[in-house]
């Protein structure tokens, strides 16, 4: 089957007793059991049937099984947020004494997670210019565990190289782990492009319209200890996704490649349209053919960019005041919903940081972030317009 109906068919693991097209969702915590022999092969994973909703739900499965249809994953694992499909992967895969390579211009909670949070339990993260793979080999030794990536960095929309990257780890005997939020799995392959472990924030472009927030590890070659160990996170960290949510992104799923056809298309309308407001120093958005990741962005991602666009104003106070005077676009942090959204990155995401750290990470205090929605682009225009006329 092709992407748009692998979203939409998917096999039940077993057929429902009333012909449900939707699948079903079992809000339950525990399952009963027809004796104690399969009660023990359940617990042990012997057989593949529920035993608790906090490490395995029906609803839950039945998500991740579509996910890995249309990934080509050998298994997927459903967490409560994005974070916690980072977070819970990360510890799985490393050890006290061990590190990981990233980028410094990572998302604000994520660098604070491997610089900070990581950092109290032994775990070293070293950052370097991915788009340097020199530099990227000087920061692997015989403790790391993997390269990390964002495929387009938020807010800066930084692309590296992940073929390059994947070819470097995996001559150093390393995994290549990338989140992919950016892009929707359904456009383009990142088993492919040599990633091993892809993780997404499903909260976006999955959950139909940040109904729900949730996250996705998607296996594609980490091994069995990977998988013994991400079963213990399930079952000590509690991470696991609700049914309830499961069942809403499923939904969500189903609809993603229309929805991503009109956002992406929105986006790309907007960006070229931005830039014939004077007050607008810079748009950055790599579907622009004369952005530096634009060449990079298009052989990776196959011709789509996402839908997120960066401006520069003058001053933090004419962010300030921009935002304040917005009418239609929403003042709000998320991506990929089906509303516009906009935010001043260096003050809320970021706000905590310290004014070096923010160079350091090269945080711009006159960039506003964009989220483009599947509103007309032309109330869209005039709204941003007016706010900064």
């Amino acid at each position: 089957m092709k992407t748009r109906t692998k979203t939409i068919h998917s096999a039940y693991p077993g057929k429902d007793a009333y012909g449900a097209l939707a699948m079903p969702v079992y809000h339950t915590a525990a399952y009963e059991f027809d004796n104690a022999e399969i009660m023990a092969d359940a617990f042990c994973s012997r057989v593949p049937l529920p035993d608790y909703s906090r490490v395995t739900n029906p609803t839950v499965i039945y998500f991740e099984k579509k996910v890995a249809e249309l990934t080509g994953a050998g298994k997927v694992y459903a967490f409560s947020s994005g974070m916690a499909a980072i977070s819970n992967s990360l510890l799985a895969l490393c050890d006290s004494g061990k590190n990981i390579v990233t980028s410094n211009h990572l998302f604000g909670n994520t660098w604070l997670l491997l610089s900070r949070s990581f950092a109290r339990y032994g775990i070293e993260t070293r950052f370097c210019d991915l788009c340097n793979p020199e530099a990227v080999r000087g920061a692997i030794d015989e403790n790391t565990v993997c390269i990390y990536a964002e495929i387009i960095s938020n807010p800066l929309q930084e692309v590296a190289d992940l073929k390059v990257l994947a070819d470097i780890a995996h001559q150093a005997g390393k995994l290549l782990v990338a989140d992919t939020t950016m892009i929707p799995f359904t456009r383009f392959s990142a088993k492919d492009l040599g990633v091993d472990l892809e993780l997404v924030s499903s909260t976006k472009y999955i959950s139909g319209g940040a109904s729900t927030v949730g996250g996705l590890a998607i296996d594609y070659s980490c091994g069995k200890e990977f998988a013994d160990r991400m079963q213990e996170m399930l079952l000590n960290f509690g991470a696991y996704m609700t049914p309830h949510v499961a069942y809403m992104q499923t939904l969500g799923l189903e609809n993603l490649e229309a929805r991503y056809a009109l956002e992406s298309a929105n986006t790309m309308e907007l960006a070229e349209r931005l830039r014939t407001i004077p007050a607008i120093r810079y748009v950055n958005y790599t579907g622009l053919k004369d952005n530096p990741y634009h060449d990079i962005a298009c052989r990776q991602f196959n011709d789509t960019y996402g839908a997120m666009i960066c401006i520069e104003l003058a001053s933090p106070q004419a962010c300030f005041d921009f935002l304040n005077r917005l009418k239609l676009v929403k003042r709000a942090t998320n991506l990929f919903d089906n509303r516009t959204l906009a935010i001043h990155p260096a003050s809320t995401i970021f706000g905590n940081f310290t004014p070096q750290q923010l160079r350091d990470l090269d945080v711009s205090e006159t960039c506003i972030r964009l989220s483009v929605g599947l509103e007309d682009m032309d109330d869209v225009f005039e709204d941003i317009r007016q706010a900064l006329a």
